[in-house]
C-alpha cells in the first residue's frame, strides 16, 4: 500500500477526508516525525528514506528540489502536488484513485500534478 508524507503546508481537510474515505490510508505529517519548518530538501530526504510519496501544495519550490535529486541520481521520492484552488472532494477523489491504484515503487522518481 502506499505511503503518503505530508508537507506541513498542506490542507488538512483533505487529509481528513482521505482517512474518513479509507481508514486504513498511510499517512504521516511531517510534524510528526519532527520535521516542522524544516526545509523541501530534509522533508524529500526523510520521504525519500521512508518510501513516502509527499503530498503538498508548494506547487513553485518543492518541485525543483524533487527535480534536483532526481537529476543527481539520489533516491527519490514520488512529488504530489495538489493545488490550493482544486476542491477539496475532487482532490480526495484523485488521492484516493492514486492510493488504490498505484504501488509506491510506481513513485519512485515521479512528479505529479493534480487534477489527474
Amino acid at each position: 500500500m502506499i505511503q503518503f508524507g505530508v508537507d506541513e503546508n498542506f490542507n488538512l481537510l483533505i487529509g481528513r477526508g482521505l482517512k474518513r474515505r479509507q481508514p486504513e490510508i498511510d499517512m504521516l505529517l511531517v510534524q510528526e516525525v519532527g520535521l516542522r519548518s524544516e526545509d523541501d530538501p530534509v522533508v524529500l530526504a526523510w520521504a525519500a528514506g521512508e518510501g513516502r510519496i509527499i503530498l503538498t501544495h508548494d506547487i513553485r519550490i518543492m518541485p525543483r528540489f524533487a527535480m534536483q535529486r532526481i537529476e543527481s541520481g539520489q533516491n527519490r521520492p514520488g512529488l504530489i502536488v495538489v493545488p490550493d484552488q482544486m476542491p477539496i472532494g475532487p482532490a480526495i477523489a484523485d488521492l484516493l484513485l492514486i492510493a488504490e491504484c498505484t504501488e509506491s515503487e510506481e513513485w519512485q522518481g515521479r512528479i505529479e500534478y493534480l487534477p489527474l
